[in-house]
Formats: C-alpha cells, structure tokens, sequence
C-alpha cells in the first residue's frame, strides 16, 4: 500500500512523532521502542530527538546521523488522532 505524503513532522513526549499527511490525517507513532542499541539509542537524547527532519520529497523522516523508520511503518503502525 502506497502511504500519502507526510507534509510535516513534531516531536511530542515522551518519544512520539506526530506526522501530518498530504491527506488531512494525523497519526501518533511511538519512537519508543525502537530507542535501543548503538544506532536508535542516540535517540534517547530529547535535544538529538527533537532534531527530526522531514524528507525533502515528503516521503519520510530523518535524523542528523542517519537514523529513520520505514514510511510504511509509520503510517501503518502510527495512531489517527484529531488535528
């Protein structure tokens, strides 16, 4: 299934990312889990957190030294929740 483009991306605590998709949706993914081990765990850092960028072409997010979950994960898996 082919996800909407994300047209923006916050942080809120304590570890979620709430997206915001070309079609109106918002959703809340839990960054949580995935904050272990040497590459994720840098994420346990709120200020390094609160760096999350948006993709250039929409079509996911990042952070400064690489670290970013599937776009397909985040749409799916991510909680619709009123703007």
């Amino acid at each position: 299934m082919l996800q909407p483009k994300l047209i923006r991306v916050e942080t809120a605590e304590p570890y979620l990312l709430r997206l915001f998709y070309e079609t109106g949706e918002v959703k809340l993914f839990d960054v949580a889990p995935y904050i272990s081990g040497s590459w994720y765990g840098e994420l346990k850092n709120r200020s390094y957190f609160k760096t999350v960028r948006l993709l250039p072409d929409g079509t996911g997010i990042e952070w400064g030294n690489g670290q970013d979950i599937a776009p397909h994960e985040l749409y799916e898996r991510g909680v619709p929740v009123s703007a």
